[in-house]
């Protein structure tokens, strides 16, 4: 039995919250002790930098390496270069202006961080996350470990690619002080004019969910809270989004983060652009029309309907 067994038993007894969906969201799930030895370590509470390039080498210095993540570039040096003006750039995602940078802890110096990563990776560890939200762990493969995301790293809102089976989230960053920072994950709804797409995600099982745009959605909470974990199954209805904007000289958003990934999953790409429904202008294209129509639900369609008959620019539209 491992030092962190009690972890799992946390996630089995555990209650769901269903705002703004459905996860489970723990409190203090470290014990007090061993949350403080994981702070405490060389690898997590790294020393104060003057500049990028020294912050660089101390991750690198303390076993972290740039790993491929979505909302991110895996080339330090062309971080660095754009993290000196901060400017804008789509070059990521349409759907987002950031620039990040993630990298995870593959050498561990620490017996402490040794244990818990192994723990990570555990079928009890990730079967008490697949009991739990009734998923067939058999047929699936999991990722876990620590990792730092730098200032700049925006995900904008999404519910997570099919393929995704499960997710979770510990904030163990080094210091209670990173509770205040701009950094932490949100977590969201849709805003009413946009509810269509969720429910063409829901009947079109086989295109796959994307990101879409800050302003379709509305933040509900945010998950602030040291020492705190949440995990759900991505849905059509899981959004969630972050972006940081963060001294990270000083002190780095860090994380225990894991994925339970389905074997197999073939859907088709459909972005955000194509998802888009004008509400605005005093026209609405036959074309654009004639392609919601074979793409969305009777439901999606009552929607859409009743949407265009509020707006005051546009008129009646025939969406039978």
């Amino acid at each position: 039995m491992s030092r962190f067994s009690y972890l799992s038993n946390k996630i089995k007894q555990a209650d769901f919250e269903n705002v703004p969906f459905k996860h489970i969201y723990i409190e203090d799930f470290f014990s007090n002790e061993d949350f403080e030895l994981i702070q405490k370590c060389p690898e997590v509470s790294l020393p104060e930098v003057k500049n990028d390039n020294e912050l660089i080498q101390s991750l690198f210095e303390n076993g972290y390496k740039v790993i491929n993540f979505p909302g991110c570039i895996s080339n330090p040096d062309a971080y660095i270069k754009w993290h000196t003006h901060k400017e804008k750039s789509n070059r990521i995602h349409s759907a987002c202006e950031g620039f990040g940078l993630v990298v995870r802890l593959f050498k561990k110096k620490s017996k402490i961080l040794e244990e818990l990563d192994h723990f990570l990776l555990s079928d009890e560890f990730n079967s008490s996350i697949a009991k739990k939200f009734n998923i067939p762990i058999k047929d699936c493969k999991v990722d876990g470990g620590i990792q730092k995301y730098l200032d700049g790293y925006e995900i904008s809102p999404h519910p997570d690619v099919r393929k995704k089976a499960a997710t979770y989230m510990v904030n163990i960053n080094p210091t209670e002080l990173s509770e205040a920072s701009d950094h932490h994950t949100h977590y969201l709804k849709l805003k009413n004019e946009k509810k269509y797409i969720s429910d063409f995600w829901s009947h079109n099982p086989e295109y796959d969910r994307d990101w879409v745009p800050w302003e379709w959605c509305d933040t509900v909470k945010q998950q602030t809270k040291n020492n705190s974990i949440v995990i759900f199954s991505p849905s059509n209805d899981t959004m969630h989004a972050v972006k940081a904007n963060y001294d990270h000289l000083k002190t780095q958003r860090t994380q225990l983060y894991g994925n339970i990934w389905y074997s197999h999953s073939e859907t088709k790409p459909l972005k955000w652009e194509q998802l888009q429904i004008p509400l605005k202008n005093n026209f609405v294209r036959k074309g654009i029309v004639g392609q919601i129509k074979t793409m969305f639900s009777p439901k999606a369609k009552s929607l859409l309907k009743t949407l265009f008959r509020r707006s005051n620019d546009v008129g009646k539209t025939n969406m039978n």
